[in-house]
This record gives structure tokens, C-alpha cells and sequence, in this order.
């Protein structure tokens, strides 16, 4: 599967020229075309069943994404009649790949079983004030394409946050939001929800990213329940309980690269 060639947006700009952050391929598009989502291209393929779904995908980030004419491709790497996993890679045309992903899929059972999970315990979206995001020297770009409401923390307070997130624009433009696209957005703002180093001072920024869901979410909001733990060697962890306003659906966790700036 591939996508016409992009256009350099203000969150590429943190990045060196011709680059973006690996989260690009997750993140909400700004104008102009993005890679397709991981989870879409692995829940979307041809042949794909459509009685299995995601229940956990891990992305390893290689580098950064460059901005131009890129390809996904998936391969089916195991094949049963109750799991499958799924690899897939993000690559420049012609190129090395960027970007890998491995998913696994279960069978959504044919009749339903007993649902054994926790109430509703957050106080819903609607309850709780927009926050700001953490100031940037542009407009448009991550910060602009999702909505923000913090019920624990804030972007410009250290230590634990939770926080309500709401897609502002498509994850591909043109294209309809799926579930899947609102839970692999929110989940990979786990860091930055729980930071606990001056961004000034420090960048912790995540090499990979697992996220595991028991369903997917219901409705536009997803919740991130982030804490962030940091060795002293350099080395962190992001670790977010999912919620929508139902309740918990899953947990992701990013390992994190820390260093003085």
C-alpha cells in the first residue's frame, strides 16, 4: 500500500529537514497525505479475517520517518484458527523500513462469554476543562489535531497524568476516524501525559510503543492513565492504563531513551 508524497508540516520541523518523528505514521494528519496506520493496514489488508481483531501491536521505531513517497506492506508471519500475527513495514520506496509493527489477532468469539472488567471509574470528558498543551513556536501540528482534558496533571506539570484525548482531523485525510485510530493516537502520548523531566533540560523521547486492548473504544474520547518511571542509567518506562467512557479498555507502554539536551 502506498501514498502520494507529503508536504512538510510544523510538527516535522523539530525534526532534521526531511524528517519527522516516528509517531507521524500514528499521529493525526495535518493537510496533505500521511502514511495509513499500522493497525489499519494489518486490520484492512487484503484477505485479512474479519472475525479476528487487534489485541495487541508493538511498533519499533527504526529512525525517523522521512517525509515523501512511502510504502506499507504486511506479511502474515503465523496463521491459526483462533490467533494470526501480522508483521508490518513502513519503508521509503526502495528504501530500508523506517518502521516496523507486529500484531496480534484474536478471534472475536462467536457467542458472547461472561465480560469480567472494572466500571467506570474517571470522571467523563464532559466533566472536565480543555487544557492547554505545552507552549511550541508553531500553529499546526500535533498539539493543534487533538483535544486535551486533564483530569490528574497537566503537560507543564512533572509526574503523573491522565488525560482525555479527542482526534480534532482524520488520521488520513479524506477518511472516516475508526476506533483503532483513536486508541494507537492517544496511547502514544503516554510520555508526555507522565513527564517527569524538564523538557528543557532532558529529552525522553520512546523507541517503541505496545499497546494491548480487550476491546476497542466507543466513542470520540480516549483516556490515557500515564505514569513514568526513569533508572538513572538512561533508561524509562511510560506505562498508561486505556480507558473510554465505559471504562478500561487495555494498556500501552513506550520504553524510553533519556538524555541531558
Amino acid at each position: 500500500m502506498k501514498t502520494g508524497s507529503t508536504s512538510g508540516s510544523a510538527k516535522a520541523a523539530s525534526w532534521p529537514p526531511g524528517r519527522r518523528a516516528g509517531r507521524g505514521t500514528r499521529a493525526p494528519s495535518t493537510p496533505g497525505r500521511r502514511p495509513r496506520c499500522f493497525g489499519r493496514a494489518v486490520e484492512e489488508r487484503p484477505g485479512a479475517r474479519a472475525d479476528m481483531r487487534i489485541a495487541r501491536i508493538t511498533y519499533e521505531i527504526l529512525r525517523p520517518v522521512p517525509i515523501g513517497e512511502l510504502e506499507v506492506t504486511t506479511s502474515v508471519l503465523r496463521s491459526g484458527r483462533g490467533t494470526e500475527v501480522v508483521e508490518a513495514a513502513l519503508a521509503p520506496a526502495g528504501g530500508a523500513p523506517v518502521m516496523l509493527a507486529r500484531a496480534l489477532r484474536i478471534r472475536v468469539a462467536e457467542e458472547p462469554v461472561p465480560a469480567v472488567v472494572p466500571a467506570a471509574v474517571l470522571p467523563p470528558p464532559g466533566e472536565v476543562g480543555v487544557t492547554p498543551f505545552f507552549p511550541v513556536p508553531w500553529e499546526t501540528g500535533y498539539h493543534s489535531s487533538v483535544e486535551t482534558r486533564f483530569t490528574e496533571g497537566a503537560f507543564v506539570e512533572a509526574g503523573p497524568g491522565t488525560c482525555w484525548m479527542r482526534m480534532r482531523v482524520p488520521l488520513v485525510a479524506g477518511e472516516e476516524v475508526r476506533p483503532l485510530d483513536r486508541v494507537l493516537v492517544a496511547a502514544d502520548s503516554g510520555n508526555g501525559i507522565s513527564a517527569v523531566m524538564d523538557f528543557g533540560r532532558f529529552v525522553f523521547v520512546n523507541g517503541d510503543l505496545t499497546v494491548h486492548l480487550h476491546r476497542h473504544p466507543v466513542g470520540e474520547w480516549v483516556c490515557v492513565e500515564a505514569r513514568t518511571s526513569v533508572d538513572a542509567a538512561g533508561i524509562g518506562l511510560a506505562d498508561s492504563r486505556l480507558h473510554d467512557e465505559k471504562g478500561p479498555i487495555g494498556r500501552g507502554a513506550q520504553s524510553l531513551f533519556v538524555a541531558g539536551r
